[in-house]
């Protein structure tokens, strides 16, 4: 009789004493982590990050306004580290025009070129409102991001009997490889296609970062902002020339 065994029900999942000892043994398995503490912890790690990337989106000229705030070391790694970003543009900003072409430079000006930076080519036709509105985008993108190859070039003088209604073609080479094209600009907006919707593919495809100040979205965050400040100061301005007349009453009445 000393020797029967009685079964014994146990529940892994309970948080008991008997049940560490037996997780111990290795006879039942861990518990696994709690849901609400893993989200904890993630939501921890996110404001961790967010705290120690706080600066990666600041120029220069903020990093400097931020020296009475911040850690000298740590505003000092991001100075040097926008410096170099501000060298490395710089050595990339070689063209800045819309350069033209024809159907023999193409594999050394488009596609071998691509190697060295992202390049844009425009296959046009003159007669295409479309290709006119692009031609006149592309030029200033091209003075804006003169790290970025844009090319032009006639369709029917690259691809024989190229259709018209394909007019205007864009494409985007980067590396040799064709990232991305465009046939006509139904995708970009049609005929009220912008400079910001062919920034935001650039955006898209990282040949220009998202947060760089030559974009037109950020271009207008920053106009917003201005035009906040500038309302701020003049109300206040307003609500001081109040006070003061009231002051001016009271002295008269006094």
């Amino acid at each position: 009789m000393d020797n029967i065994k009685v079964p014994v029900e146990v529940n892994p999942d309970e948080d008991t004493e008997w049940n560490d000892i037996l997780r111990s043994h290795g006879i039942i398995p861990e518990r696994p982590p709690s849901p609400t503490a893993e989200l904890e912890a993630a939501l921890d790690e996110a404001v961790k990050r967010q705290h120690e990337n706080r600066l990666e989106s600041k120029d220069l000229d903020e990093l400097d306004a931020l020296e009475d705030e911040e850690d000298e070391e740590f505003l000092n790694f991001y100075k040097n580290k926008r410096m170099q970003e501000l060298k490395k543009l710089a050595d990339k900003k070689k063209f800045g025009s819309v350069m033209p072409i024809s159907k023999n430079e193409y594999e050394s000006e488009v596609t071998k070129a691509s190697n060295e930076s992202f390049v844009l080519i425009h296959l046009s036709l003159q007669s295409s409102l479309q290709s006119r509105l692009l031609s006149s985008i592309l030029v200033t993108l091209a003075q804006k991001f003169p790290e970025i190859k844009f090319c032009e070039i006639p369709a029917n003088r690259c691809i024989e009997n190229y259709p018209e209604s394909n007019c205007p073609t864009l494409i985007i080479y980067h590396k040799t490889a064709v990232l991305k094209q465009f046939i006509t600009l139904t995708q970009l907006g049609g005929n009220d296609t912008k400079v910001k919707d062919l920034e935001s593919v650039l955006v898209d495809l990282q040949a220009v970062e998202m947060h760089d100040k030559r974009l037109v979205s950020n271009q207008q965050d920053e106009d917003l902002e201005e035009e906040r400040k500038f309302r701020f100061v003049k109300k206040s301005v307003r609500g001081r020339t109040n006070d003061d007349e009231d002051d001016d009453e009271d002295d008269f009445y006094d």
